[in-house]
């Protein structure tokens, strides 16, 4: 009987699995050498490879550039048509073959040597013409190609990637590459929103609801309505003293109108920070049932968000 479709995906997936293991156990010994050689380069890291190596070699280049290293894909054929003039001596090229005998990468290989531009081969083989040429040379292990004939790139495709994905990570590691760097490189999309800080959403200055603690409330209600946050925040002196919601409101409502602001407001409000990322800010909104959370830099107020601005920012 066949197999059924389950059946085959498991198999593949347990054979790339497989590989992944035995890549981690067996890393090559001259993965550190790379990343040290890479984090030295003034230049850009140029990646490259024929066929799906190519793809390959295109992911990792674009993984390498949106985590802080410089780089870009140089198809090996485009190369040979006068594409090798984006390759320079300020550079170092990785050249992705299994079988590290790809013809089309000669005249890259032969450039590289021309030049003297650092060159890190990832292949299977290397005492190929690839490794043998390379400075540097990412073995990977001797795995089975998961495909049916075992002849398609499938595993082998799957570890370069992992191997590119792992050489990327560790630049970023070393080069302190965090959050914010990450966000300057993906200002679109829902990503780039889950990365945006409270400061660039916050309302502030003239918008915000400030009153006084001895503000009568109709003073009060008549600024939480101009305002339009259903909140006034109570000042003492320059500090932050505390917040009136409607919440407030209703607990006080038998002679509100005899009260002032200070009287009124829960003191020690929920916060947040301008550097706060406006996600986190969601969630406490969320988690506390808030609408409206106040801005802080130390205890003095400096802005305000509305859930709205987070959701209208993309933030969901």
């Amino acid at each position: 009987m066949s197999q059924s479709p389950t059946e085959i995906a498991r198999e593949v997936l347990g054979i790339e699995a497989d590989a992944l293991m035995r890549l981690a156990d067996q890393l090559p010994d001259s993965f550190e050498h790379v990343v040290k050689m890479l984090l030295k380069v003034n230049g850009r890291i140029v990646v490259s490879g024929m066929g799906k190596s190519g793809h390959v070699a295109a992911k990792i280049a674009a993984t390498f550039a949106s985590t802080g290293s410089p780089a870009q894909m140089v198809h090996p054929g485009e190369a040979s048509h006068g594409d090798l003039g984006m390759i320079t001596p300020n550079d170092a090229v990785i050249l992705i073959s299994n079988s590290g005998e790809t013809k089309e990468l000669a005249d890259i290989i032969a450039h590289c040597a021309r030049f003297s531009v650092p060159l890190v081969a990832m292949t299977r083989k290397a005492g190929s013409t690839l490794g043998q040429a390379a400075d540097h040379v990412l073995l990977m292990p001797d795995a089975p190609e998961a495909c049916a004939i075992g002849m398609a790139p499938t595993t082998s495709t799957t570890m370069t990637m992992a191997l590119g994905d792992a050489l990327a990570v560790a630049m970023m590691k070393h080069r302190g590459f965090d959050r914010a760097n990450f966000a300057a490189f993906h200002p679109g999309g829902t990503l780039g929103a889950q990365l945006l800080r409270v400061a660039a959403v916050m309302h502030k200055g003239d918008e915000l609801p400030v009153v006084g603690p001895d503000t009568e409330m109709s003073e009060v209600l008549l600024t939480m309505s101009q305002k339009g946050f259903g909140v006034a925040a109570l000042i003492e002196g320059d500090r932050l003293a505390g917040i009136i919601t409607d919440g407030d409101l209703r607990r006080n409502m038998v002679g509100l109108m005899d009260r002032t602001a200070g009287e009124v407001a829960t003191r020690d409000p929920l916060t947040t920070t301008p550097d706060t990322l406006l996600l986190e800010a969601l969630g406490v909104m969320n988690a506390q049932k808030r609408t409206v959370l106040l801005v802080t830099e130390g205890d003095r107020l400096t802005g305000l968000i509305h859930i709205h601005d987070a959701l209208r920012a993309g933030v969901a």
